[in-house]
């Protein structure tokens, strides 16, 4: 199968490849086209997942289609963005029907859930991997940054942490569980669902923001570091996990969800007086620290003593 008649066959004819409300050219020329409404800003994010280091070698590319662009997709909606298209470079050592019917499968699936279009991209042969560049939309001057956080605000994140870390252990063959232990975790794994709705709702509240992708301290780090504060982590406070802590335990718990990466939530810092409105439509969203003067990241136990832990999160190149 050529190059051409593959990207034809299972990418150019899925539905995510259709036109779409800002796509002025799709597929088929040598560039794409968008057309973004008036006064909004185009925000775009690249990606690239390689087999054996971002997800395992061997897995089902049903569900690896949709992890690749979800991934992608979480950094539109940490920046408060609308999805317009992405892009999709994929590298692949043989032509696998089977395989290529599946992942093209999870990949529109995920696609059509984030309203984001395929307009192009590249196949070449080699080892598996994967590069998606996202395109989205955000009023000018309206987008969430990691800069702007504020002495006074709360530090709050939009849902659950650490669950993909304690499934890594399942997908890496390290721990077994039970089918009400093992799926709900397996699941954030897999297809983690992008928070576009809440970034869009963070647009004018939120001070600062980022989605957690390297483990919530090391993420958390990055908006210390553009503001120019500290911040603050109540470890009672982070959102609970009944099954991320009957796998682990609850020490084990406690460290994946300040240091696993993968979980694709957005962690951000909000003035006190907007959290109550924004609980009303978001009640998965939890206030888990504050800032203050300072810089660096804290974590705090109960009774008010550090816990920090030396190991972040997931850092690229360090051995």
């Amino acid at each position: 199968m050529g190059e051409f008649e593959l990207i034809r066959r299972y990418f150019a004819a899925a539905a995510c490849a259709a036109t779409a409300d800002g796509v002025a050219l799709g597929i088929g020329d040598d560039c794409a086209l968008l057309t973004p409404v008036a006064g909004a800003q185009l925000a775009v994010s690249t990606d690239t997942l390689v087999a054996g280091v971002h997800f395992p070698a061997l897995c089902d590319p049903f569900l690896l289609g949709q992890r690749a662009l979800a991934v992608s997709a979480s950094d539109l909606a940490a920046m408060g963005a609308a999805p317009l298209a992405f892009t999709l470079a994929l590298t692949l050592p043989d032509a696998d029907p089977a395989w290529l019917e599946a992942f093209a499968s999870g990949l529109n699936r995920m696609a059509t859930a984030c309203g984001l279009a395929l307009i192009g991209g590249d196949t070449t042969r080699g080892p598996l991997s994967m590069t998606l560049t996202v395109f989205g939309q955000v009023p000018a001057g309206l987008a969430l940054t990691r800069a702007g956080a504020r002495v006074g605000d709360l530090l709050c994140v939009g849902g659950p942490l650490g669950e993909a870390g304690g499934a890594l252990e399942l997908v890496l063959g390290r721990l077994a569980a039970a089918p009400d232990v093992a799926e709900p975790l397996l699941e954030r794994y897999w297809s983690p669902p992008p928070q576009l709705a809440l970034g869009q709702a963070l647009r004018g509240r939120a001070t600062a923001a980022l989605d957690v992708s390297d483990g919530l301290l090391a993420d958390c780090g990055h908006i210390a570091r553009a503001s120019g504060v500290a911040l603050v982590i109540d470890a009672e406070r982070l959102p609970p996990s009944p099954a991320l802590e009957s796998l682990l335990g609850p020490e084990r718990a406690l460290q994946a969800k300040l240091s696993a990466g993968d979980d694709y939530v957005i962690a951000f810092t909000l003035p006190p007086a907007e959290l109550a409105e924004l609980q009303r439509d978001w009640p998965q969203v939890r206030a888990i620290g504050r800032v203050e003067a300072g810089a660096g990241v804290r974590v705090l136990d109960g009774t008010g003593r550090d816990i920090t832990p030396r190991q972040g999160g997931y850092l690229h190149f360090m051995e």
